[in-house]
């Protein structure tokens, strides 16, 4: 009877391990998929699922003498003013280009840019208590508030909303101070040195400024973005919130009275004066400046704007598929091989003067077949006057195959029929 009861209290003991296993089980399969939820909305600020921003790290170009036209007249209005051409950042008119100075709304390129590098242009936000009355020229949005961030961008670069400011900087950086450390990242990224934000629509912050050519650099990389380009050369715009519609028209009227302009953005505190960053595009050339400090800004910008136009245009230097350089390949069945150009290389020169420059080739390492068509060979980089213009990667400009056993008996023969 004691072997049976053993027996029956261990089968007791087997259930009560197995049914304790099963809640285990149960309460960590739970666990796992609270943690894959959603967070709540009040916790997603310090979470934030942004989109990594593709971003790579560049240094701006050297100067060219050739083409810097110095300065106009009109511009000594201007406390800082620069004009450059957009592809290459060369500049082609400028006044105390690199005085560091404070600059507005102009402010709100940098947060245009980071907003369409982080951000999904149909996700939609509730418009936070830290954007409601933050003074200036605003959208006038109320708190929780619901609209598109494609809504607030129109919002913030037509009407230079600073509460649309506000609300893009606390969204991607959880408070104004995440959101310049962002803001100054990006800057050194691109290598500015004369910029510093604090905030992020350009009210007046002490330790906030920038300079002419800086925000200019700024400009023409966010013109690259199809959507930026859109939104700052739109005249008119409707903004439609969860509540309400909001009419906003674009305070930039060089959009209607320059012919080619594609924006960009006008700026005015008591401390910054007037301000504005201008671009234009004619005959495939695309001109970036920006005036700070410059009260009559839209009648100097067009000033500028001409005297660009007039005076310069943009020249292929190279042509894609151009035989740039030859080299020597190891092993080869052909021993030298074509070099050819990967891209256009497109510079912008003064009208009338002849272009003259000179090629440096690097390969990336020994040429060794067998090599295919079209792979990688190396880089080519154009010079003018010894400052770097432009580069492209040169191709191999045919295959060439290993020798082999084969090339060593046809060798003897190809001699015969060349003699």
């Amino acid at each position: 009877m004691k072997a049976a009861a053993n027996k029956k209290y261990g089968r007791i003991a087997l259930r009560a391990v197995v049914i304790m296993y099963a809640f285990l089980l149960f309460f960590a399969h739970s666990a796992s998929l609270a943690a894959s939820k959603p967070l709540p909305v009040k916790d997603q600020k310090k979470h934030r699922p942004f989109r990594p921003a593709e971003v790579v790290q560049t240094e701006l170009p050297p100067q060219r003498k050739d083409i810097f036209a110095g300065r106009l007249d009109s511009m000594q209005s201007a406390g800082s003013a620069a004009l450059i051409e957009a592809s290459s950042l060369q500049t082609l008119l400028a006044k105390d280009p690199s005085a560091r100075l404070p600059m507005a709304s102009t402010t709100k390129v940098m947060t245009a840019l980071l907003t369409l590098e982080r951000c999904d242009l149909n996700e939609v936000i509730s418009f936070p208590k830290e954007a409601v009355g933050v003074g200036g020229s605003c959208i006038y949005a109320y708190e929780g508030e619901k609209m598109t961030i494609r809504d607030l961008l129109y919002g913030l670069m037509l009407r230079s909303g600073n509460d649309a400011a506000v609300a893009l900087a606390v969204h991607m950086g959880g408070s104004l101070e995440g959101f310049a450390d962002i803001m100054n990242e990006r800057a050194r990224l691109m290598g500015l040195t004369d910029s510093n934000f604090v905030s992020p629509n350009g009210l007046d912050r002490e330790g906030h400024y920038s300079s002419a050519y800086d925000l200019s650099v700024i400009s023409a990389h966010a013109l690259k973005n199809p959507d930026f380009k859109r939104i700052v050369s739109t005249q008119y715009y409707t903004i439609q919130t969860d509540r309400r519609k909001i009419y906003v028209k674009n305070k930039n009227t060089m959009l209607w009275d320059y012919e080619g302009c594609v924006g960009v953005k006008t700026g005015y505190t008591s401390k910054s004066g007037r301000c504005l960053i201008f671009a234009a595009e004619r005959d495939g050339m695309l001109l970036v400046g920006c005036v700070l400090n410059c009260r009559p800004m839209f009648e100097v910008a067009a000033e500028m704007l001409d005297f660009g136009f007039a005076n310069y245009e943009m020249v292929k230097a190279v042509s894609a598929g151009t035989e740039l350089s030859r080299c020597v390949v190891a092993n080869g069945e052909e021993s030298v091989l074509s070099l050819t150009a990967k891209d256009d290389i497109v510079i912008p020169l003064k009208k009338g003067d002849e272009m003259s420059v000179e090629a440096s080739i690097r390969l990336d390492k020994a040429v060794i077949a067998p090599i295919t068509s079209g792979e990688r060979i190396g880089e080519c980089e154009l010079l003018i006057g010894g400052c770097p213009v432009g580069k492209t990667a040169l191709l191999a400009g045919r295959s060439v195959a290993a020798r082999d056993y084969g090339f060593y008996l046809r060798f003897p023969l190809r001699l015969f029929s060349r003699g």
